[in-house]
């Protein structure tokens, strides 16, 4: 198979677990050299030992911080904002903690990671930014207001900067899974199983009603979307927000 990222370079954020961990596996399959960044370091490294990847450590809520890593890692051609983080709550308990909180980490951090990396691959003449997004930014959601507004507004940003790229062989574009094998749904699933006095099946069928297949999207899934748009087989598409949801969103 030809590894069509062989000598790019590759930074893939929130890259530890689930669906970051997933698309760090495809991009090296394609043979780009990868820099993993994150808040916690153990799964970073085990995971940097098996890939012969670069770490970072940083929040990327954190514009300094990230912006000091970033330096540190070089060049970067092919973007992944995958950081992210998901709070429920009913809008009327949505306080300006909770809306503030998920805006900086899942819509704040994608406009400091692409306010770094697109002046370098601008100025390249390549590049490639995915941004993990999500079927919530593609329609509502109850009970996840804040969240929901942040990938919204992710999606308005990706349509936006692939428009101001698109004569510079620069290809900007997002992913939007609907709810995944992660453990970012574990602790969903836990907290509808707390509140509710649900089994674990019950609370996962609930959770799994609105996609048509009737189940969890695989991370790996969406990292072979992600993978797909780095590749020369997408090099006219950006500016798109692609649903990897069983057929939840169309």
């Amino acid at each position: 198979m030809e590894r069509h990222l062989t000598g790019r370079h590759a930074l893939v954020t929130g890259a530890g677990r689930g669906i970051g961990a997933a698309v760090a596996r495809r991009l090296a399959a394609e043979g780009a050299r990868l820099t993993l960044l994150g808040r916690t370091r153990a799964p970073l490294d085990a995971l940097a030992e098996e890939l012969g990847a670069a770490v970072l450590q940083a929040d990327v809520t954190d514009d300094a911080a990230f912006a000091r890593v970033f330096a540190a890692a070089g060049p970067v051609d092919v973007l992944v904002n995958n950081a992210g983080a998901a709070a429920t709550a009913p809008f009327g308990k949505t306080d300006r903690a909770l809306w503030d909180a998920m805006l900086a980490v899942n819509l704040t951090s994608v406009f400091t990671g692409c306010a770094l990396a697109l002046p370098g691959m601008v100025e390249r003449g390549w590049g490639r930014v995915v941004n993990v997004a999500s079927t919530a930014g593609l329609r509502g959601y109850a009970y996840c207001a804040a969240y929901a507004a942040a990938k919204h507004g992710v999606i308005g940003l990706t349509r936006t900067l692939a428009l101001e790229t698109a004569r510079a062989g620069v290809t900007v574009n997002a992913v939007c899974p609907g709810f995944a094998d992660t453990d970012m749904t574990a602790e969903t699933l836990g907290r509808i199983q707390a509140k509710t006095g649900r089994s674990r099946d019950e609370a996962l069928a609930e959770l799994t009603k609105a996609n048509p297949q009737g189940r969890l999207v695989r991370p790996e899934e969406v990292a072979d979307a992600v993978a797909w748009l780095c590749g020369p087989a997408a090099a006219s598409i950006t500016g798109q927000s692609i649903a990897v949801a069983g057929g939840e969103v169309m």
